[in-house]
């Protein structure tokens, strides 16, 4: 039967359905979609048939599309995740409530637009659990390869951990927030609009990964911090400043905050001192209980190992001045 079933998607894959430019020729967009997906699940990144839009994804797409693609197609991971659905494989899902909102030439109009309107993908449970089998991977990778890059398969490889991945984490890591805003400042200008979103999107994603971990995963408040065979996270990466104001992913505009915490805190009814000391909203009065907001006045959170991680006085400043309720 699994032969039966490689033979049909082995298929499929055979048969793309691309778009055609003249003087482009076929759009790769599609197998490097699909190379990055059987990437994935090979590292135990992607582990159902539901496939998200995360920074995993996007990394591995933006990856192989450097490696192998040497035309002159625009790198658009929007295209082929929405357009996949013409194949019998791909279905995708969208989140409740939204409505498609297509282009005039029936496409989807950004990555923004994409991750707005989508929860994720689905692909055929069969594939999914072919594609678990190292052999199969191994197989339908060499099929994507041979069959739409043939002149470039010796530049094919499953990287450990993206390149990219390594410069922006480092970027959020250590680089000092002006230097990372002026950076952000010249993407704007250079990037076009898709891939602008698409590298905001990875950033952002980045920084909700990095921060907790600094904060060894625990609520820099509360001290709440929870373990899980599932890699479920309760610990929230939250700016102090906001990114849609400052432009800043940098790990000293973070705090690691439980989720109540973190809302609390982007509202305004808690704060964070320059001494790293919790202040309490004088416009709230809540109930005694172990749920309060009250009991947390006063309380020195818990800070990074690195001193050169913890949350920076500028930002702190603004969050005194502009977020927090008198």
């Amino acid at each position: 039967m699994s032969e039966e079933l490689i033979y049909r998607y082995s298929a499929y894959f055979k048969k793309l359905n691309r778009g055609y430019t003249k003087d482009l020729g076929r759009a790769p967009h599609k197998p490097i979609l699909l190379l990055s997906v059987i990437q994935l699940i090979a590292k135990g990144l992607i582990t159902t048939n539901k496939i998200f839009i995360d920074s995993d994804l996007l990394l591995a797409f933006q990856n192989n599309w450097k490696l192998l693609v040497h035309t002159g197609h625009s790198q658009n991971f929007a295209l082929p995740f929405f357009h996949m659905r013409s194949e019998p494989f791909w279905h995708l899902v969208a989140k409740p409530g939204k409505q498609l909102s297509l282009t005039s030439s029936k496409s989807i109009k950004s990555f923004n637009s994409l991750n707005e309107t989508f929860a994720f993908a689905e692909i055929d449970k069969q594939l999914f659990q072919l594609l678990l089998l190292p052999e199969n991977q191994l197989w339908f990778e060499q099929l994507l390869i041979e069959l739409y890059f043939p002149n470039f398969k010796s530049y094919y490889k499953r990287p450990e951990k993206y390149s990219e991945e390594i410069k922006i984490e480092n970027e959020i890591l250590n680089e000092p927030s002006e230097k990372y805003q002026a950076h952000i400042n010249e993407l704007k200008n250079q990037l076009e609009d898709n891939q602008f979103e698409e590298e905001i999107f990875i950033r952002g994603s980045l920084f909700k990964k990095t921060v907790p971990k600094i904060y060894d995963y625990t609520c820099c408040i509360s001290g709440l911090k929870i373990n899980s065979t599932h890699n479920v996270q309760m610990v929230d990466a939250c700016h102090i400043y906001p990114f849609s104001i400052s432009n800043d992913d940098t790990v000293t505009n973070g705090i690691a905050l439980s989720p109540t915490l973190h809302r609390a805190f982007d509202r305004g009814l808690i704060t964070l001192n320059s001494s790293y000391v919790v202040r309490v909203s004088p416009s709230i009065q809540d109930e005694s209980s172990n749920y309060s907001l009250s009991q947390f006045e006063g309380r020195q959170i818990l800070l990074p190992e690195n001193e050169k991680w913890y949350p920076s006085q500028e930002s702190l400043n603004w969050h005194n001045k502009e977020a927090f309720l008198l």
